[in-house]
This record gives C-alpha cells, sequence and structure tokens, in this order.
C-alpha cells in the first residue's frame, strides 16, 4: 500500500511521449501509484504496446490518443477528443520532444523550428487548454514539464534543444507565477543521460560514454525508472506547495565542480 500523500488513485494523468524511453518509464511510475493513463505520441503501433505493457502490469486504465503535436494549432481539438476519452484530466506531463544536432552556424532553420515547436511551443499549448479545463472544473491540477540538464547550460551542437529547454524552464516558472491562483502547480523534472533512442548514439559513442561517467559522481548513466519517485512526488499531493522549481536528477552532476 503506498503513502496516502504520494498516491495518484482516483487521478488521470495524459503524458505526452509516454509511448518509450523516459516518457514511457515516469508513465509506467505514475500508473504503479494508482493514475489512470492517457498516452498521447505520433506512433500509434508503439502507443499500443505501450497501452498494454502498463495496462496489463499495473491494472489501471491505459488510453492512447496518437497526433502530431508539432501542429499546435490542433491541439485544443486533440485535448477535446482525449476529454472525451478520459472524462477529466488531473495531471499533465509534458514530455514529448526531440533534438537535432549540429553546428550552430550552420544550423538549418526549418530543423531548428520543428524542435523548437514541438519542445517548447507545444508544452505551452499543451498546458493551455488543460489550465482552462482545470478552471472550468474549480481549479486544482498538476503540470510536469521534462526538462533538461542544458536548461543548467550548454553543450556544443545542440542550439535548439538547449534554447527549448532554457524556454521551457522560464515557461515553467512564469505559469507557476500565474496560475497558483487557480491551485495549479507547474514544475520541471531535470533528467541526466538516460539509454533511450534519441540518445542512443551518444550512449554508444564509448568516448562519450566514458565523459559522462567522468562528470557523474554517482558514475553511471541513468534509467528511466530514476525518475519515478521524482515524478510521483511532483505529480501527488506531496508537492501541493511546490510550485516554479526543477527538480534535476542527475547523479549529482549539477553539483559537481
Amino acid at each position: 500500500m503506498h503513502c496516502k500523500l504520494f498516491s495518484l488513485e482516483g487521478k488521470t494523468a495524459v503524458v505526452t511521449g509516454g509511448n518509450r524511453g523516459i516518457g514511457y518509464g515516469m508513465a509506467e511510475g505514475l500508473a504503479e501509484h494508482g493514475a489512470d493513463l492517457v498516452l498521447v505520441a505520433r506512433g500509434e503501433e508503439q502507443l499500443q504496446k505501450a497501452q498494454k505493457g502498463i495496462q496489463d502490469k499495473h491494472g489501471v486504465n491505459v488510453q492512447y490518443y496518437a497526433c502530431d503535436l508539432r501542429k499546435i494549432e490542433n491541439i485544443p481539438a486533440y485535448f477535446d477528443e482525449i476529454l472525451k476519452m478520459a472524462g477529466k484530466v488531473d495531471i499533465l506531463l509534458n514530455n514529448a520532444g526531440m533534438t537535432v544536432r549540429g553546428p550552430s552556424e550552420e544550423f538549418d532553420i526549418d530543423a531548428w523550428q520543428q524542435v523548437i515547436q514541438l519542445n517548447l511551443s507545444a508544452a505551452f499549448a499543451f498546458s493551455r487548454v488543460f489550465c482552462q479545463h482545470c478552471k472550468q472544473r474549480g481549479g486544482n491540477g498538476k503540470i510536469l514539464n521534462t526538462g533538461s540538464l542544458m536548461c543548467h547550460g550548454g553543450r556544443t551542437m545542440n542550439a535548439p534543444y538547449a534554447a527549448s529547454k532554457g524556454g521551457l524552464l522560464l515557461l515553467t516558472r512564469e505559469l507557476a507565477v500565474e496560475w497558483a491562483k487557480y491551485d495549479i502547480q507547474v514544475n520541471m523534472i531535470g533528467p541526466w543521460f538516460y539509454p533511450t533512442e534519441m540518445t542512443a548514439p551518444l550512449y554508444k559513442d564509448e568516448e562519450f560514454s566514458r565523459w559522462v561517467l567522468s562528470r557523474t559522481p554517482m558514475s553511471r548513466w541513468g534509467q528511466p525508472e530514476d525518475l519515478v519517485g521524482a515524478a510521483v512526488f511532483l505529480c501527488s499531493a506531496a508537492s501541493n506547495f511546490v510550485t516554479g522549481q526543477i527538480l534535476y536528477v542527475d547523479g549529482g552532476w549539477v553539483a559537481a565542480m
């Protein structure tokens, strides 16, 4: 039995990018603590696998909605369809993201726009319609945005990703201040390097992996399950007086010199 303070029973969470990687890991963690889920992503086949995997393991109600969040003008309609499926939404986990790497002086503007559109603009658009939903039912809600160590500092070849995540951090703080009157807490989780499809080229690069381990006091890459405790805390009643914060789950990276 889970402590009531961290229980998510009776709650419904929408997790964007919840069909794989750290999004799937956090979605599974919310389900383990009792939350019903709506997984939102583009790949329907992978969504079906994620739905079955979480539902079979944790016994909660898991639904999915396939869409392209880069089409931000469609997000209000997407959310309406999600509400028809779920009835209500208590938690929004803005996790969908992408990256395109390259030297800034040569970076393609169209690729820049795609990264900003998904990582930052879609998160704002989804948060806006979620806030409207919360207001209509009298307030109260949780928004958790997936950030990055690049909210703290830069790394070469990642200008649009760094800009999007840095912008998302300040958006988190802005919305936390603005929507506190609606009893909506808005926070961010800051993952470390985790072996996912998006980071596979880095994880397989032996030189880069050695650099990661040398910079990390805990001397290992993260795993999706390492994010579960922080995600559950920031989505549960345990964090009702916590808003506008970023919680790095980084093995000590930010703390180290």
